[in-house]
């Protein structure tokens, strides 16, 4: 199976920044660690260690990375391609990547017509985020980088 590269993982790094006590993110969902999402009755103060937070990062990539191997096994990417489709699935979450647009334009083969969906995904709650602004940005550039 196909891993995320060291950029893809750096994107992933610097945009969700490692907490190790529980938060609720822009989206919502309890979260901790590098963007993990906890259930919601999650108590307040909840802490992990380094480790932990580290070993969770590695668990939901390992998921993110199967999930885009799976959906995209007949679409040939490169390999900022698919770490650039990990990244944002590890974001997004699997439903949203199977119904969306950028999907549909990559398995036709559209490949300058789904960098271009990168943008459209800087939303949360109705709400335009500049995390997200600079997140899409990056991985549209990576997913376009030779």
């Amino acid at each position: 199976m196909r891993h995320i590269n060291e950029k893809g993982l750096q994107i992933i790094k610097d945009s969700e920044n490692c907490e190790l006590i529980v938060y609720t993110c822009p989206g919502g969902k309890r979260t901790i660690g590098w963007g993990h999402v906890l259930a919601d009755d999650t108590p307040d103060g909840f802490t992990i260690t380094q480790e932990q937070a580290d070993n969770l990062l590695k668990e939901d990539l390992a998921d993110a990375e199967e999930q885009v191997s799976i959906v995209t096994q007949h679409v040939p990417l490169t390999d900022n391609q698919f770490s650039a489709l990990v990244c944002w699935n590890y974001n997004v979450g699997f439903q949203n990547m199977i119904n969306s647009t950028l999907l549909k334009k990559l398995k036709a083969g559209d490949y300058p017509g789904a960098a271009d969906e990168f943008e459209r995904w800087i939303y949360s709650k109705g709400k335009k985020l500049p995390g997200l602004v600079i997140r899409r940005a990056k991985e549209r550039a990576l997913f376009l980088e030779a």
